[in-house]
């Protein structure tokens, strides 16, 4: 082959390899666009319903607050990031926001237990045991919602966690059939919220899709009336 051809077949070469990383960088961007495009239609949609303590406590006929899991120590534990989501939690209780508390978390397991562990310490601070409502399996956000709508017939709530996870959490909620609101626990850097905030970011595409097209939970199972005493749940449902 002569060294003119060879530099042509080169060349065509690398006009290829720019023109697909070229395609590559458009797609990316496209998606991008997408995500983006999904995160402030979201936070639009939602900012209306994100209040202050004593706006929630003015709100009539709220069926319960709304407690989201977190990971727990030791087992019997709250993280810092629990612990702080179940204070807020406790004090929209006692300041009489709604009669009745759902705790929904990951008990995937006989050694992991984190609703049993929130139900602890909120006995600890006074809230008594029938008032509090547990789901053993609120393994994501888009499944504690769906599961407070179609196991506990929840239609008016209050949820409670961080304010960079409360968005899709109440999100969620409103377009799984209830009138929600949300209260963010208190403003404390944890570390790693950098991380947190990438992954919520990309969870809220993923929430909106699911929302959508309302796929079933991991586990249902019977009804349960929020009108009834919590320690009906203190098994596994």
């Amino acid at each position: 082959m002569s060294k003119k051809k060879a530099d042509k077949k080169k060349g065509g070469f690398v006009r290829a390899i720019k023109n697909i990383f070229v395609f590559l960088i458009a797609c990316a961007l496209l998606i991008l666009l997408g995500l983006t495009g999904i995160y402030i239609y979201v936070k639009h949609d939602v900012n209306p319903r994100l209040l202050k303590e004593e706006d929630a406590t003015a709100l009539s006929d709220v069926d319960c607050i709304i407690i989201l899991g977190a990971s727990v120590k030791n087992g019997d534990t709250p993280s810092p990031m629990l612990r702080d989501r179940l204070d807020e939690g406790i004090a929209l209780y006692k300041a009489g926001c709604a009669p009745k508390i759902l705790m929904s978390g990951d008990h995937g397991s006989e050694y992991y237990n984190e609703v049993s562990v929130m139900k602890n310490y909120a006995i600890k601070q006074g809230v008594p045991s029938e008032d509090i409502f547990l789901d053993h399996a609120g393994f994501s956000t888009y499944e504690s919602m769906y599961r407070a709508r179609a196991i506990f017939g929840a239609e008016k709530v209050v949820i409670v966690t961080q304010k960079y996870h409360l968005t899709r959490a109440v999100y969620n909620a409103k377009n799984l059939g209830m009138d929600a609101y949300g209260v963010a626990a208190a403003p404390i850097n944890y570390g790693g919220q950098t991380i947190r905030n990438i992954r919520e970011y990309l969870a809220i595409s993923k929430d909106f899709v699911m929302t959508f097209i309302k796929p079933e939970p991991t586990v249902l199972g019977n009804p349960i009336s929020l009108d009834g005493s919590g320690d009906v749940t203190n098994g596994a449902d």
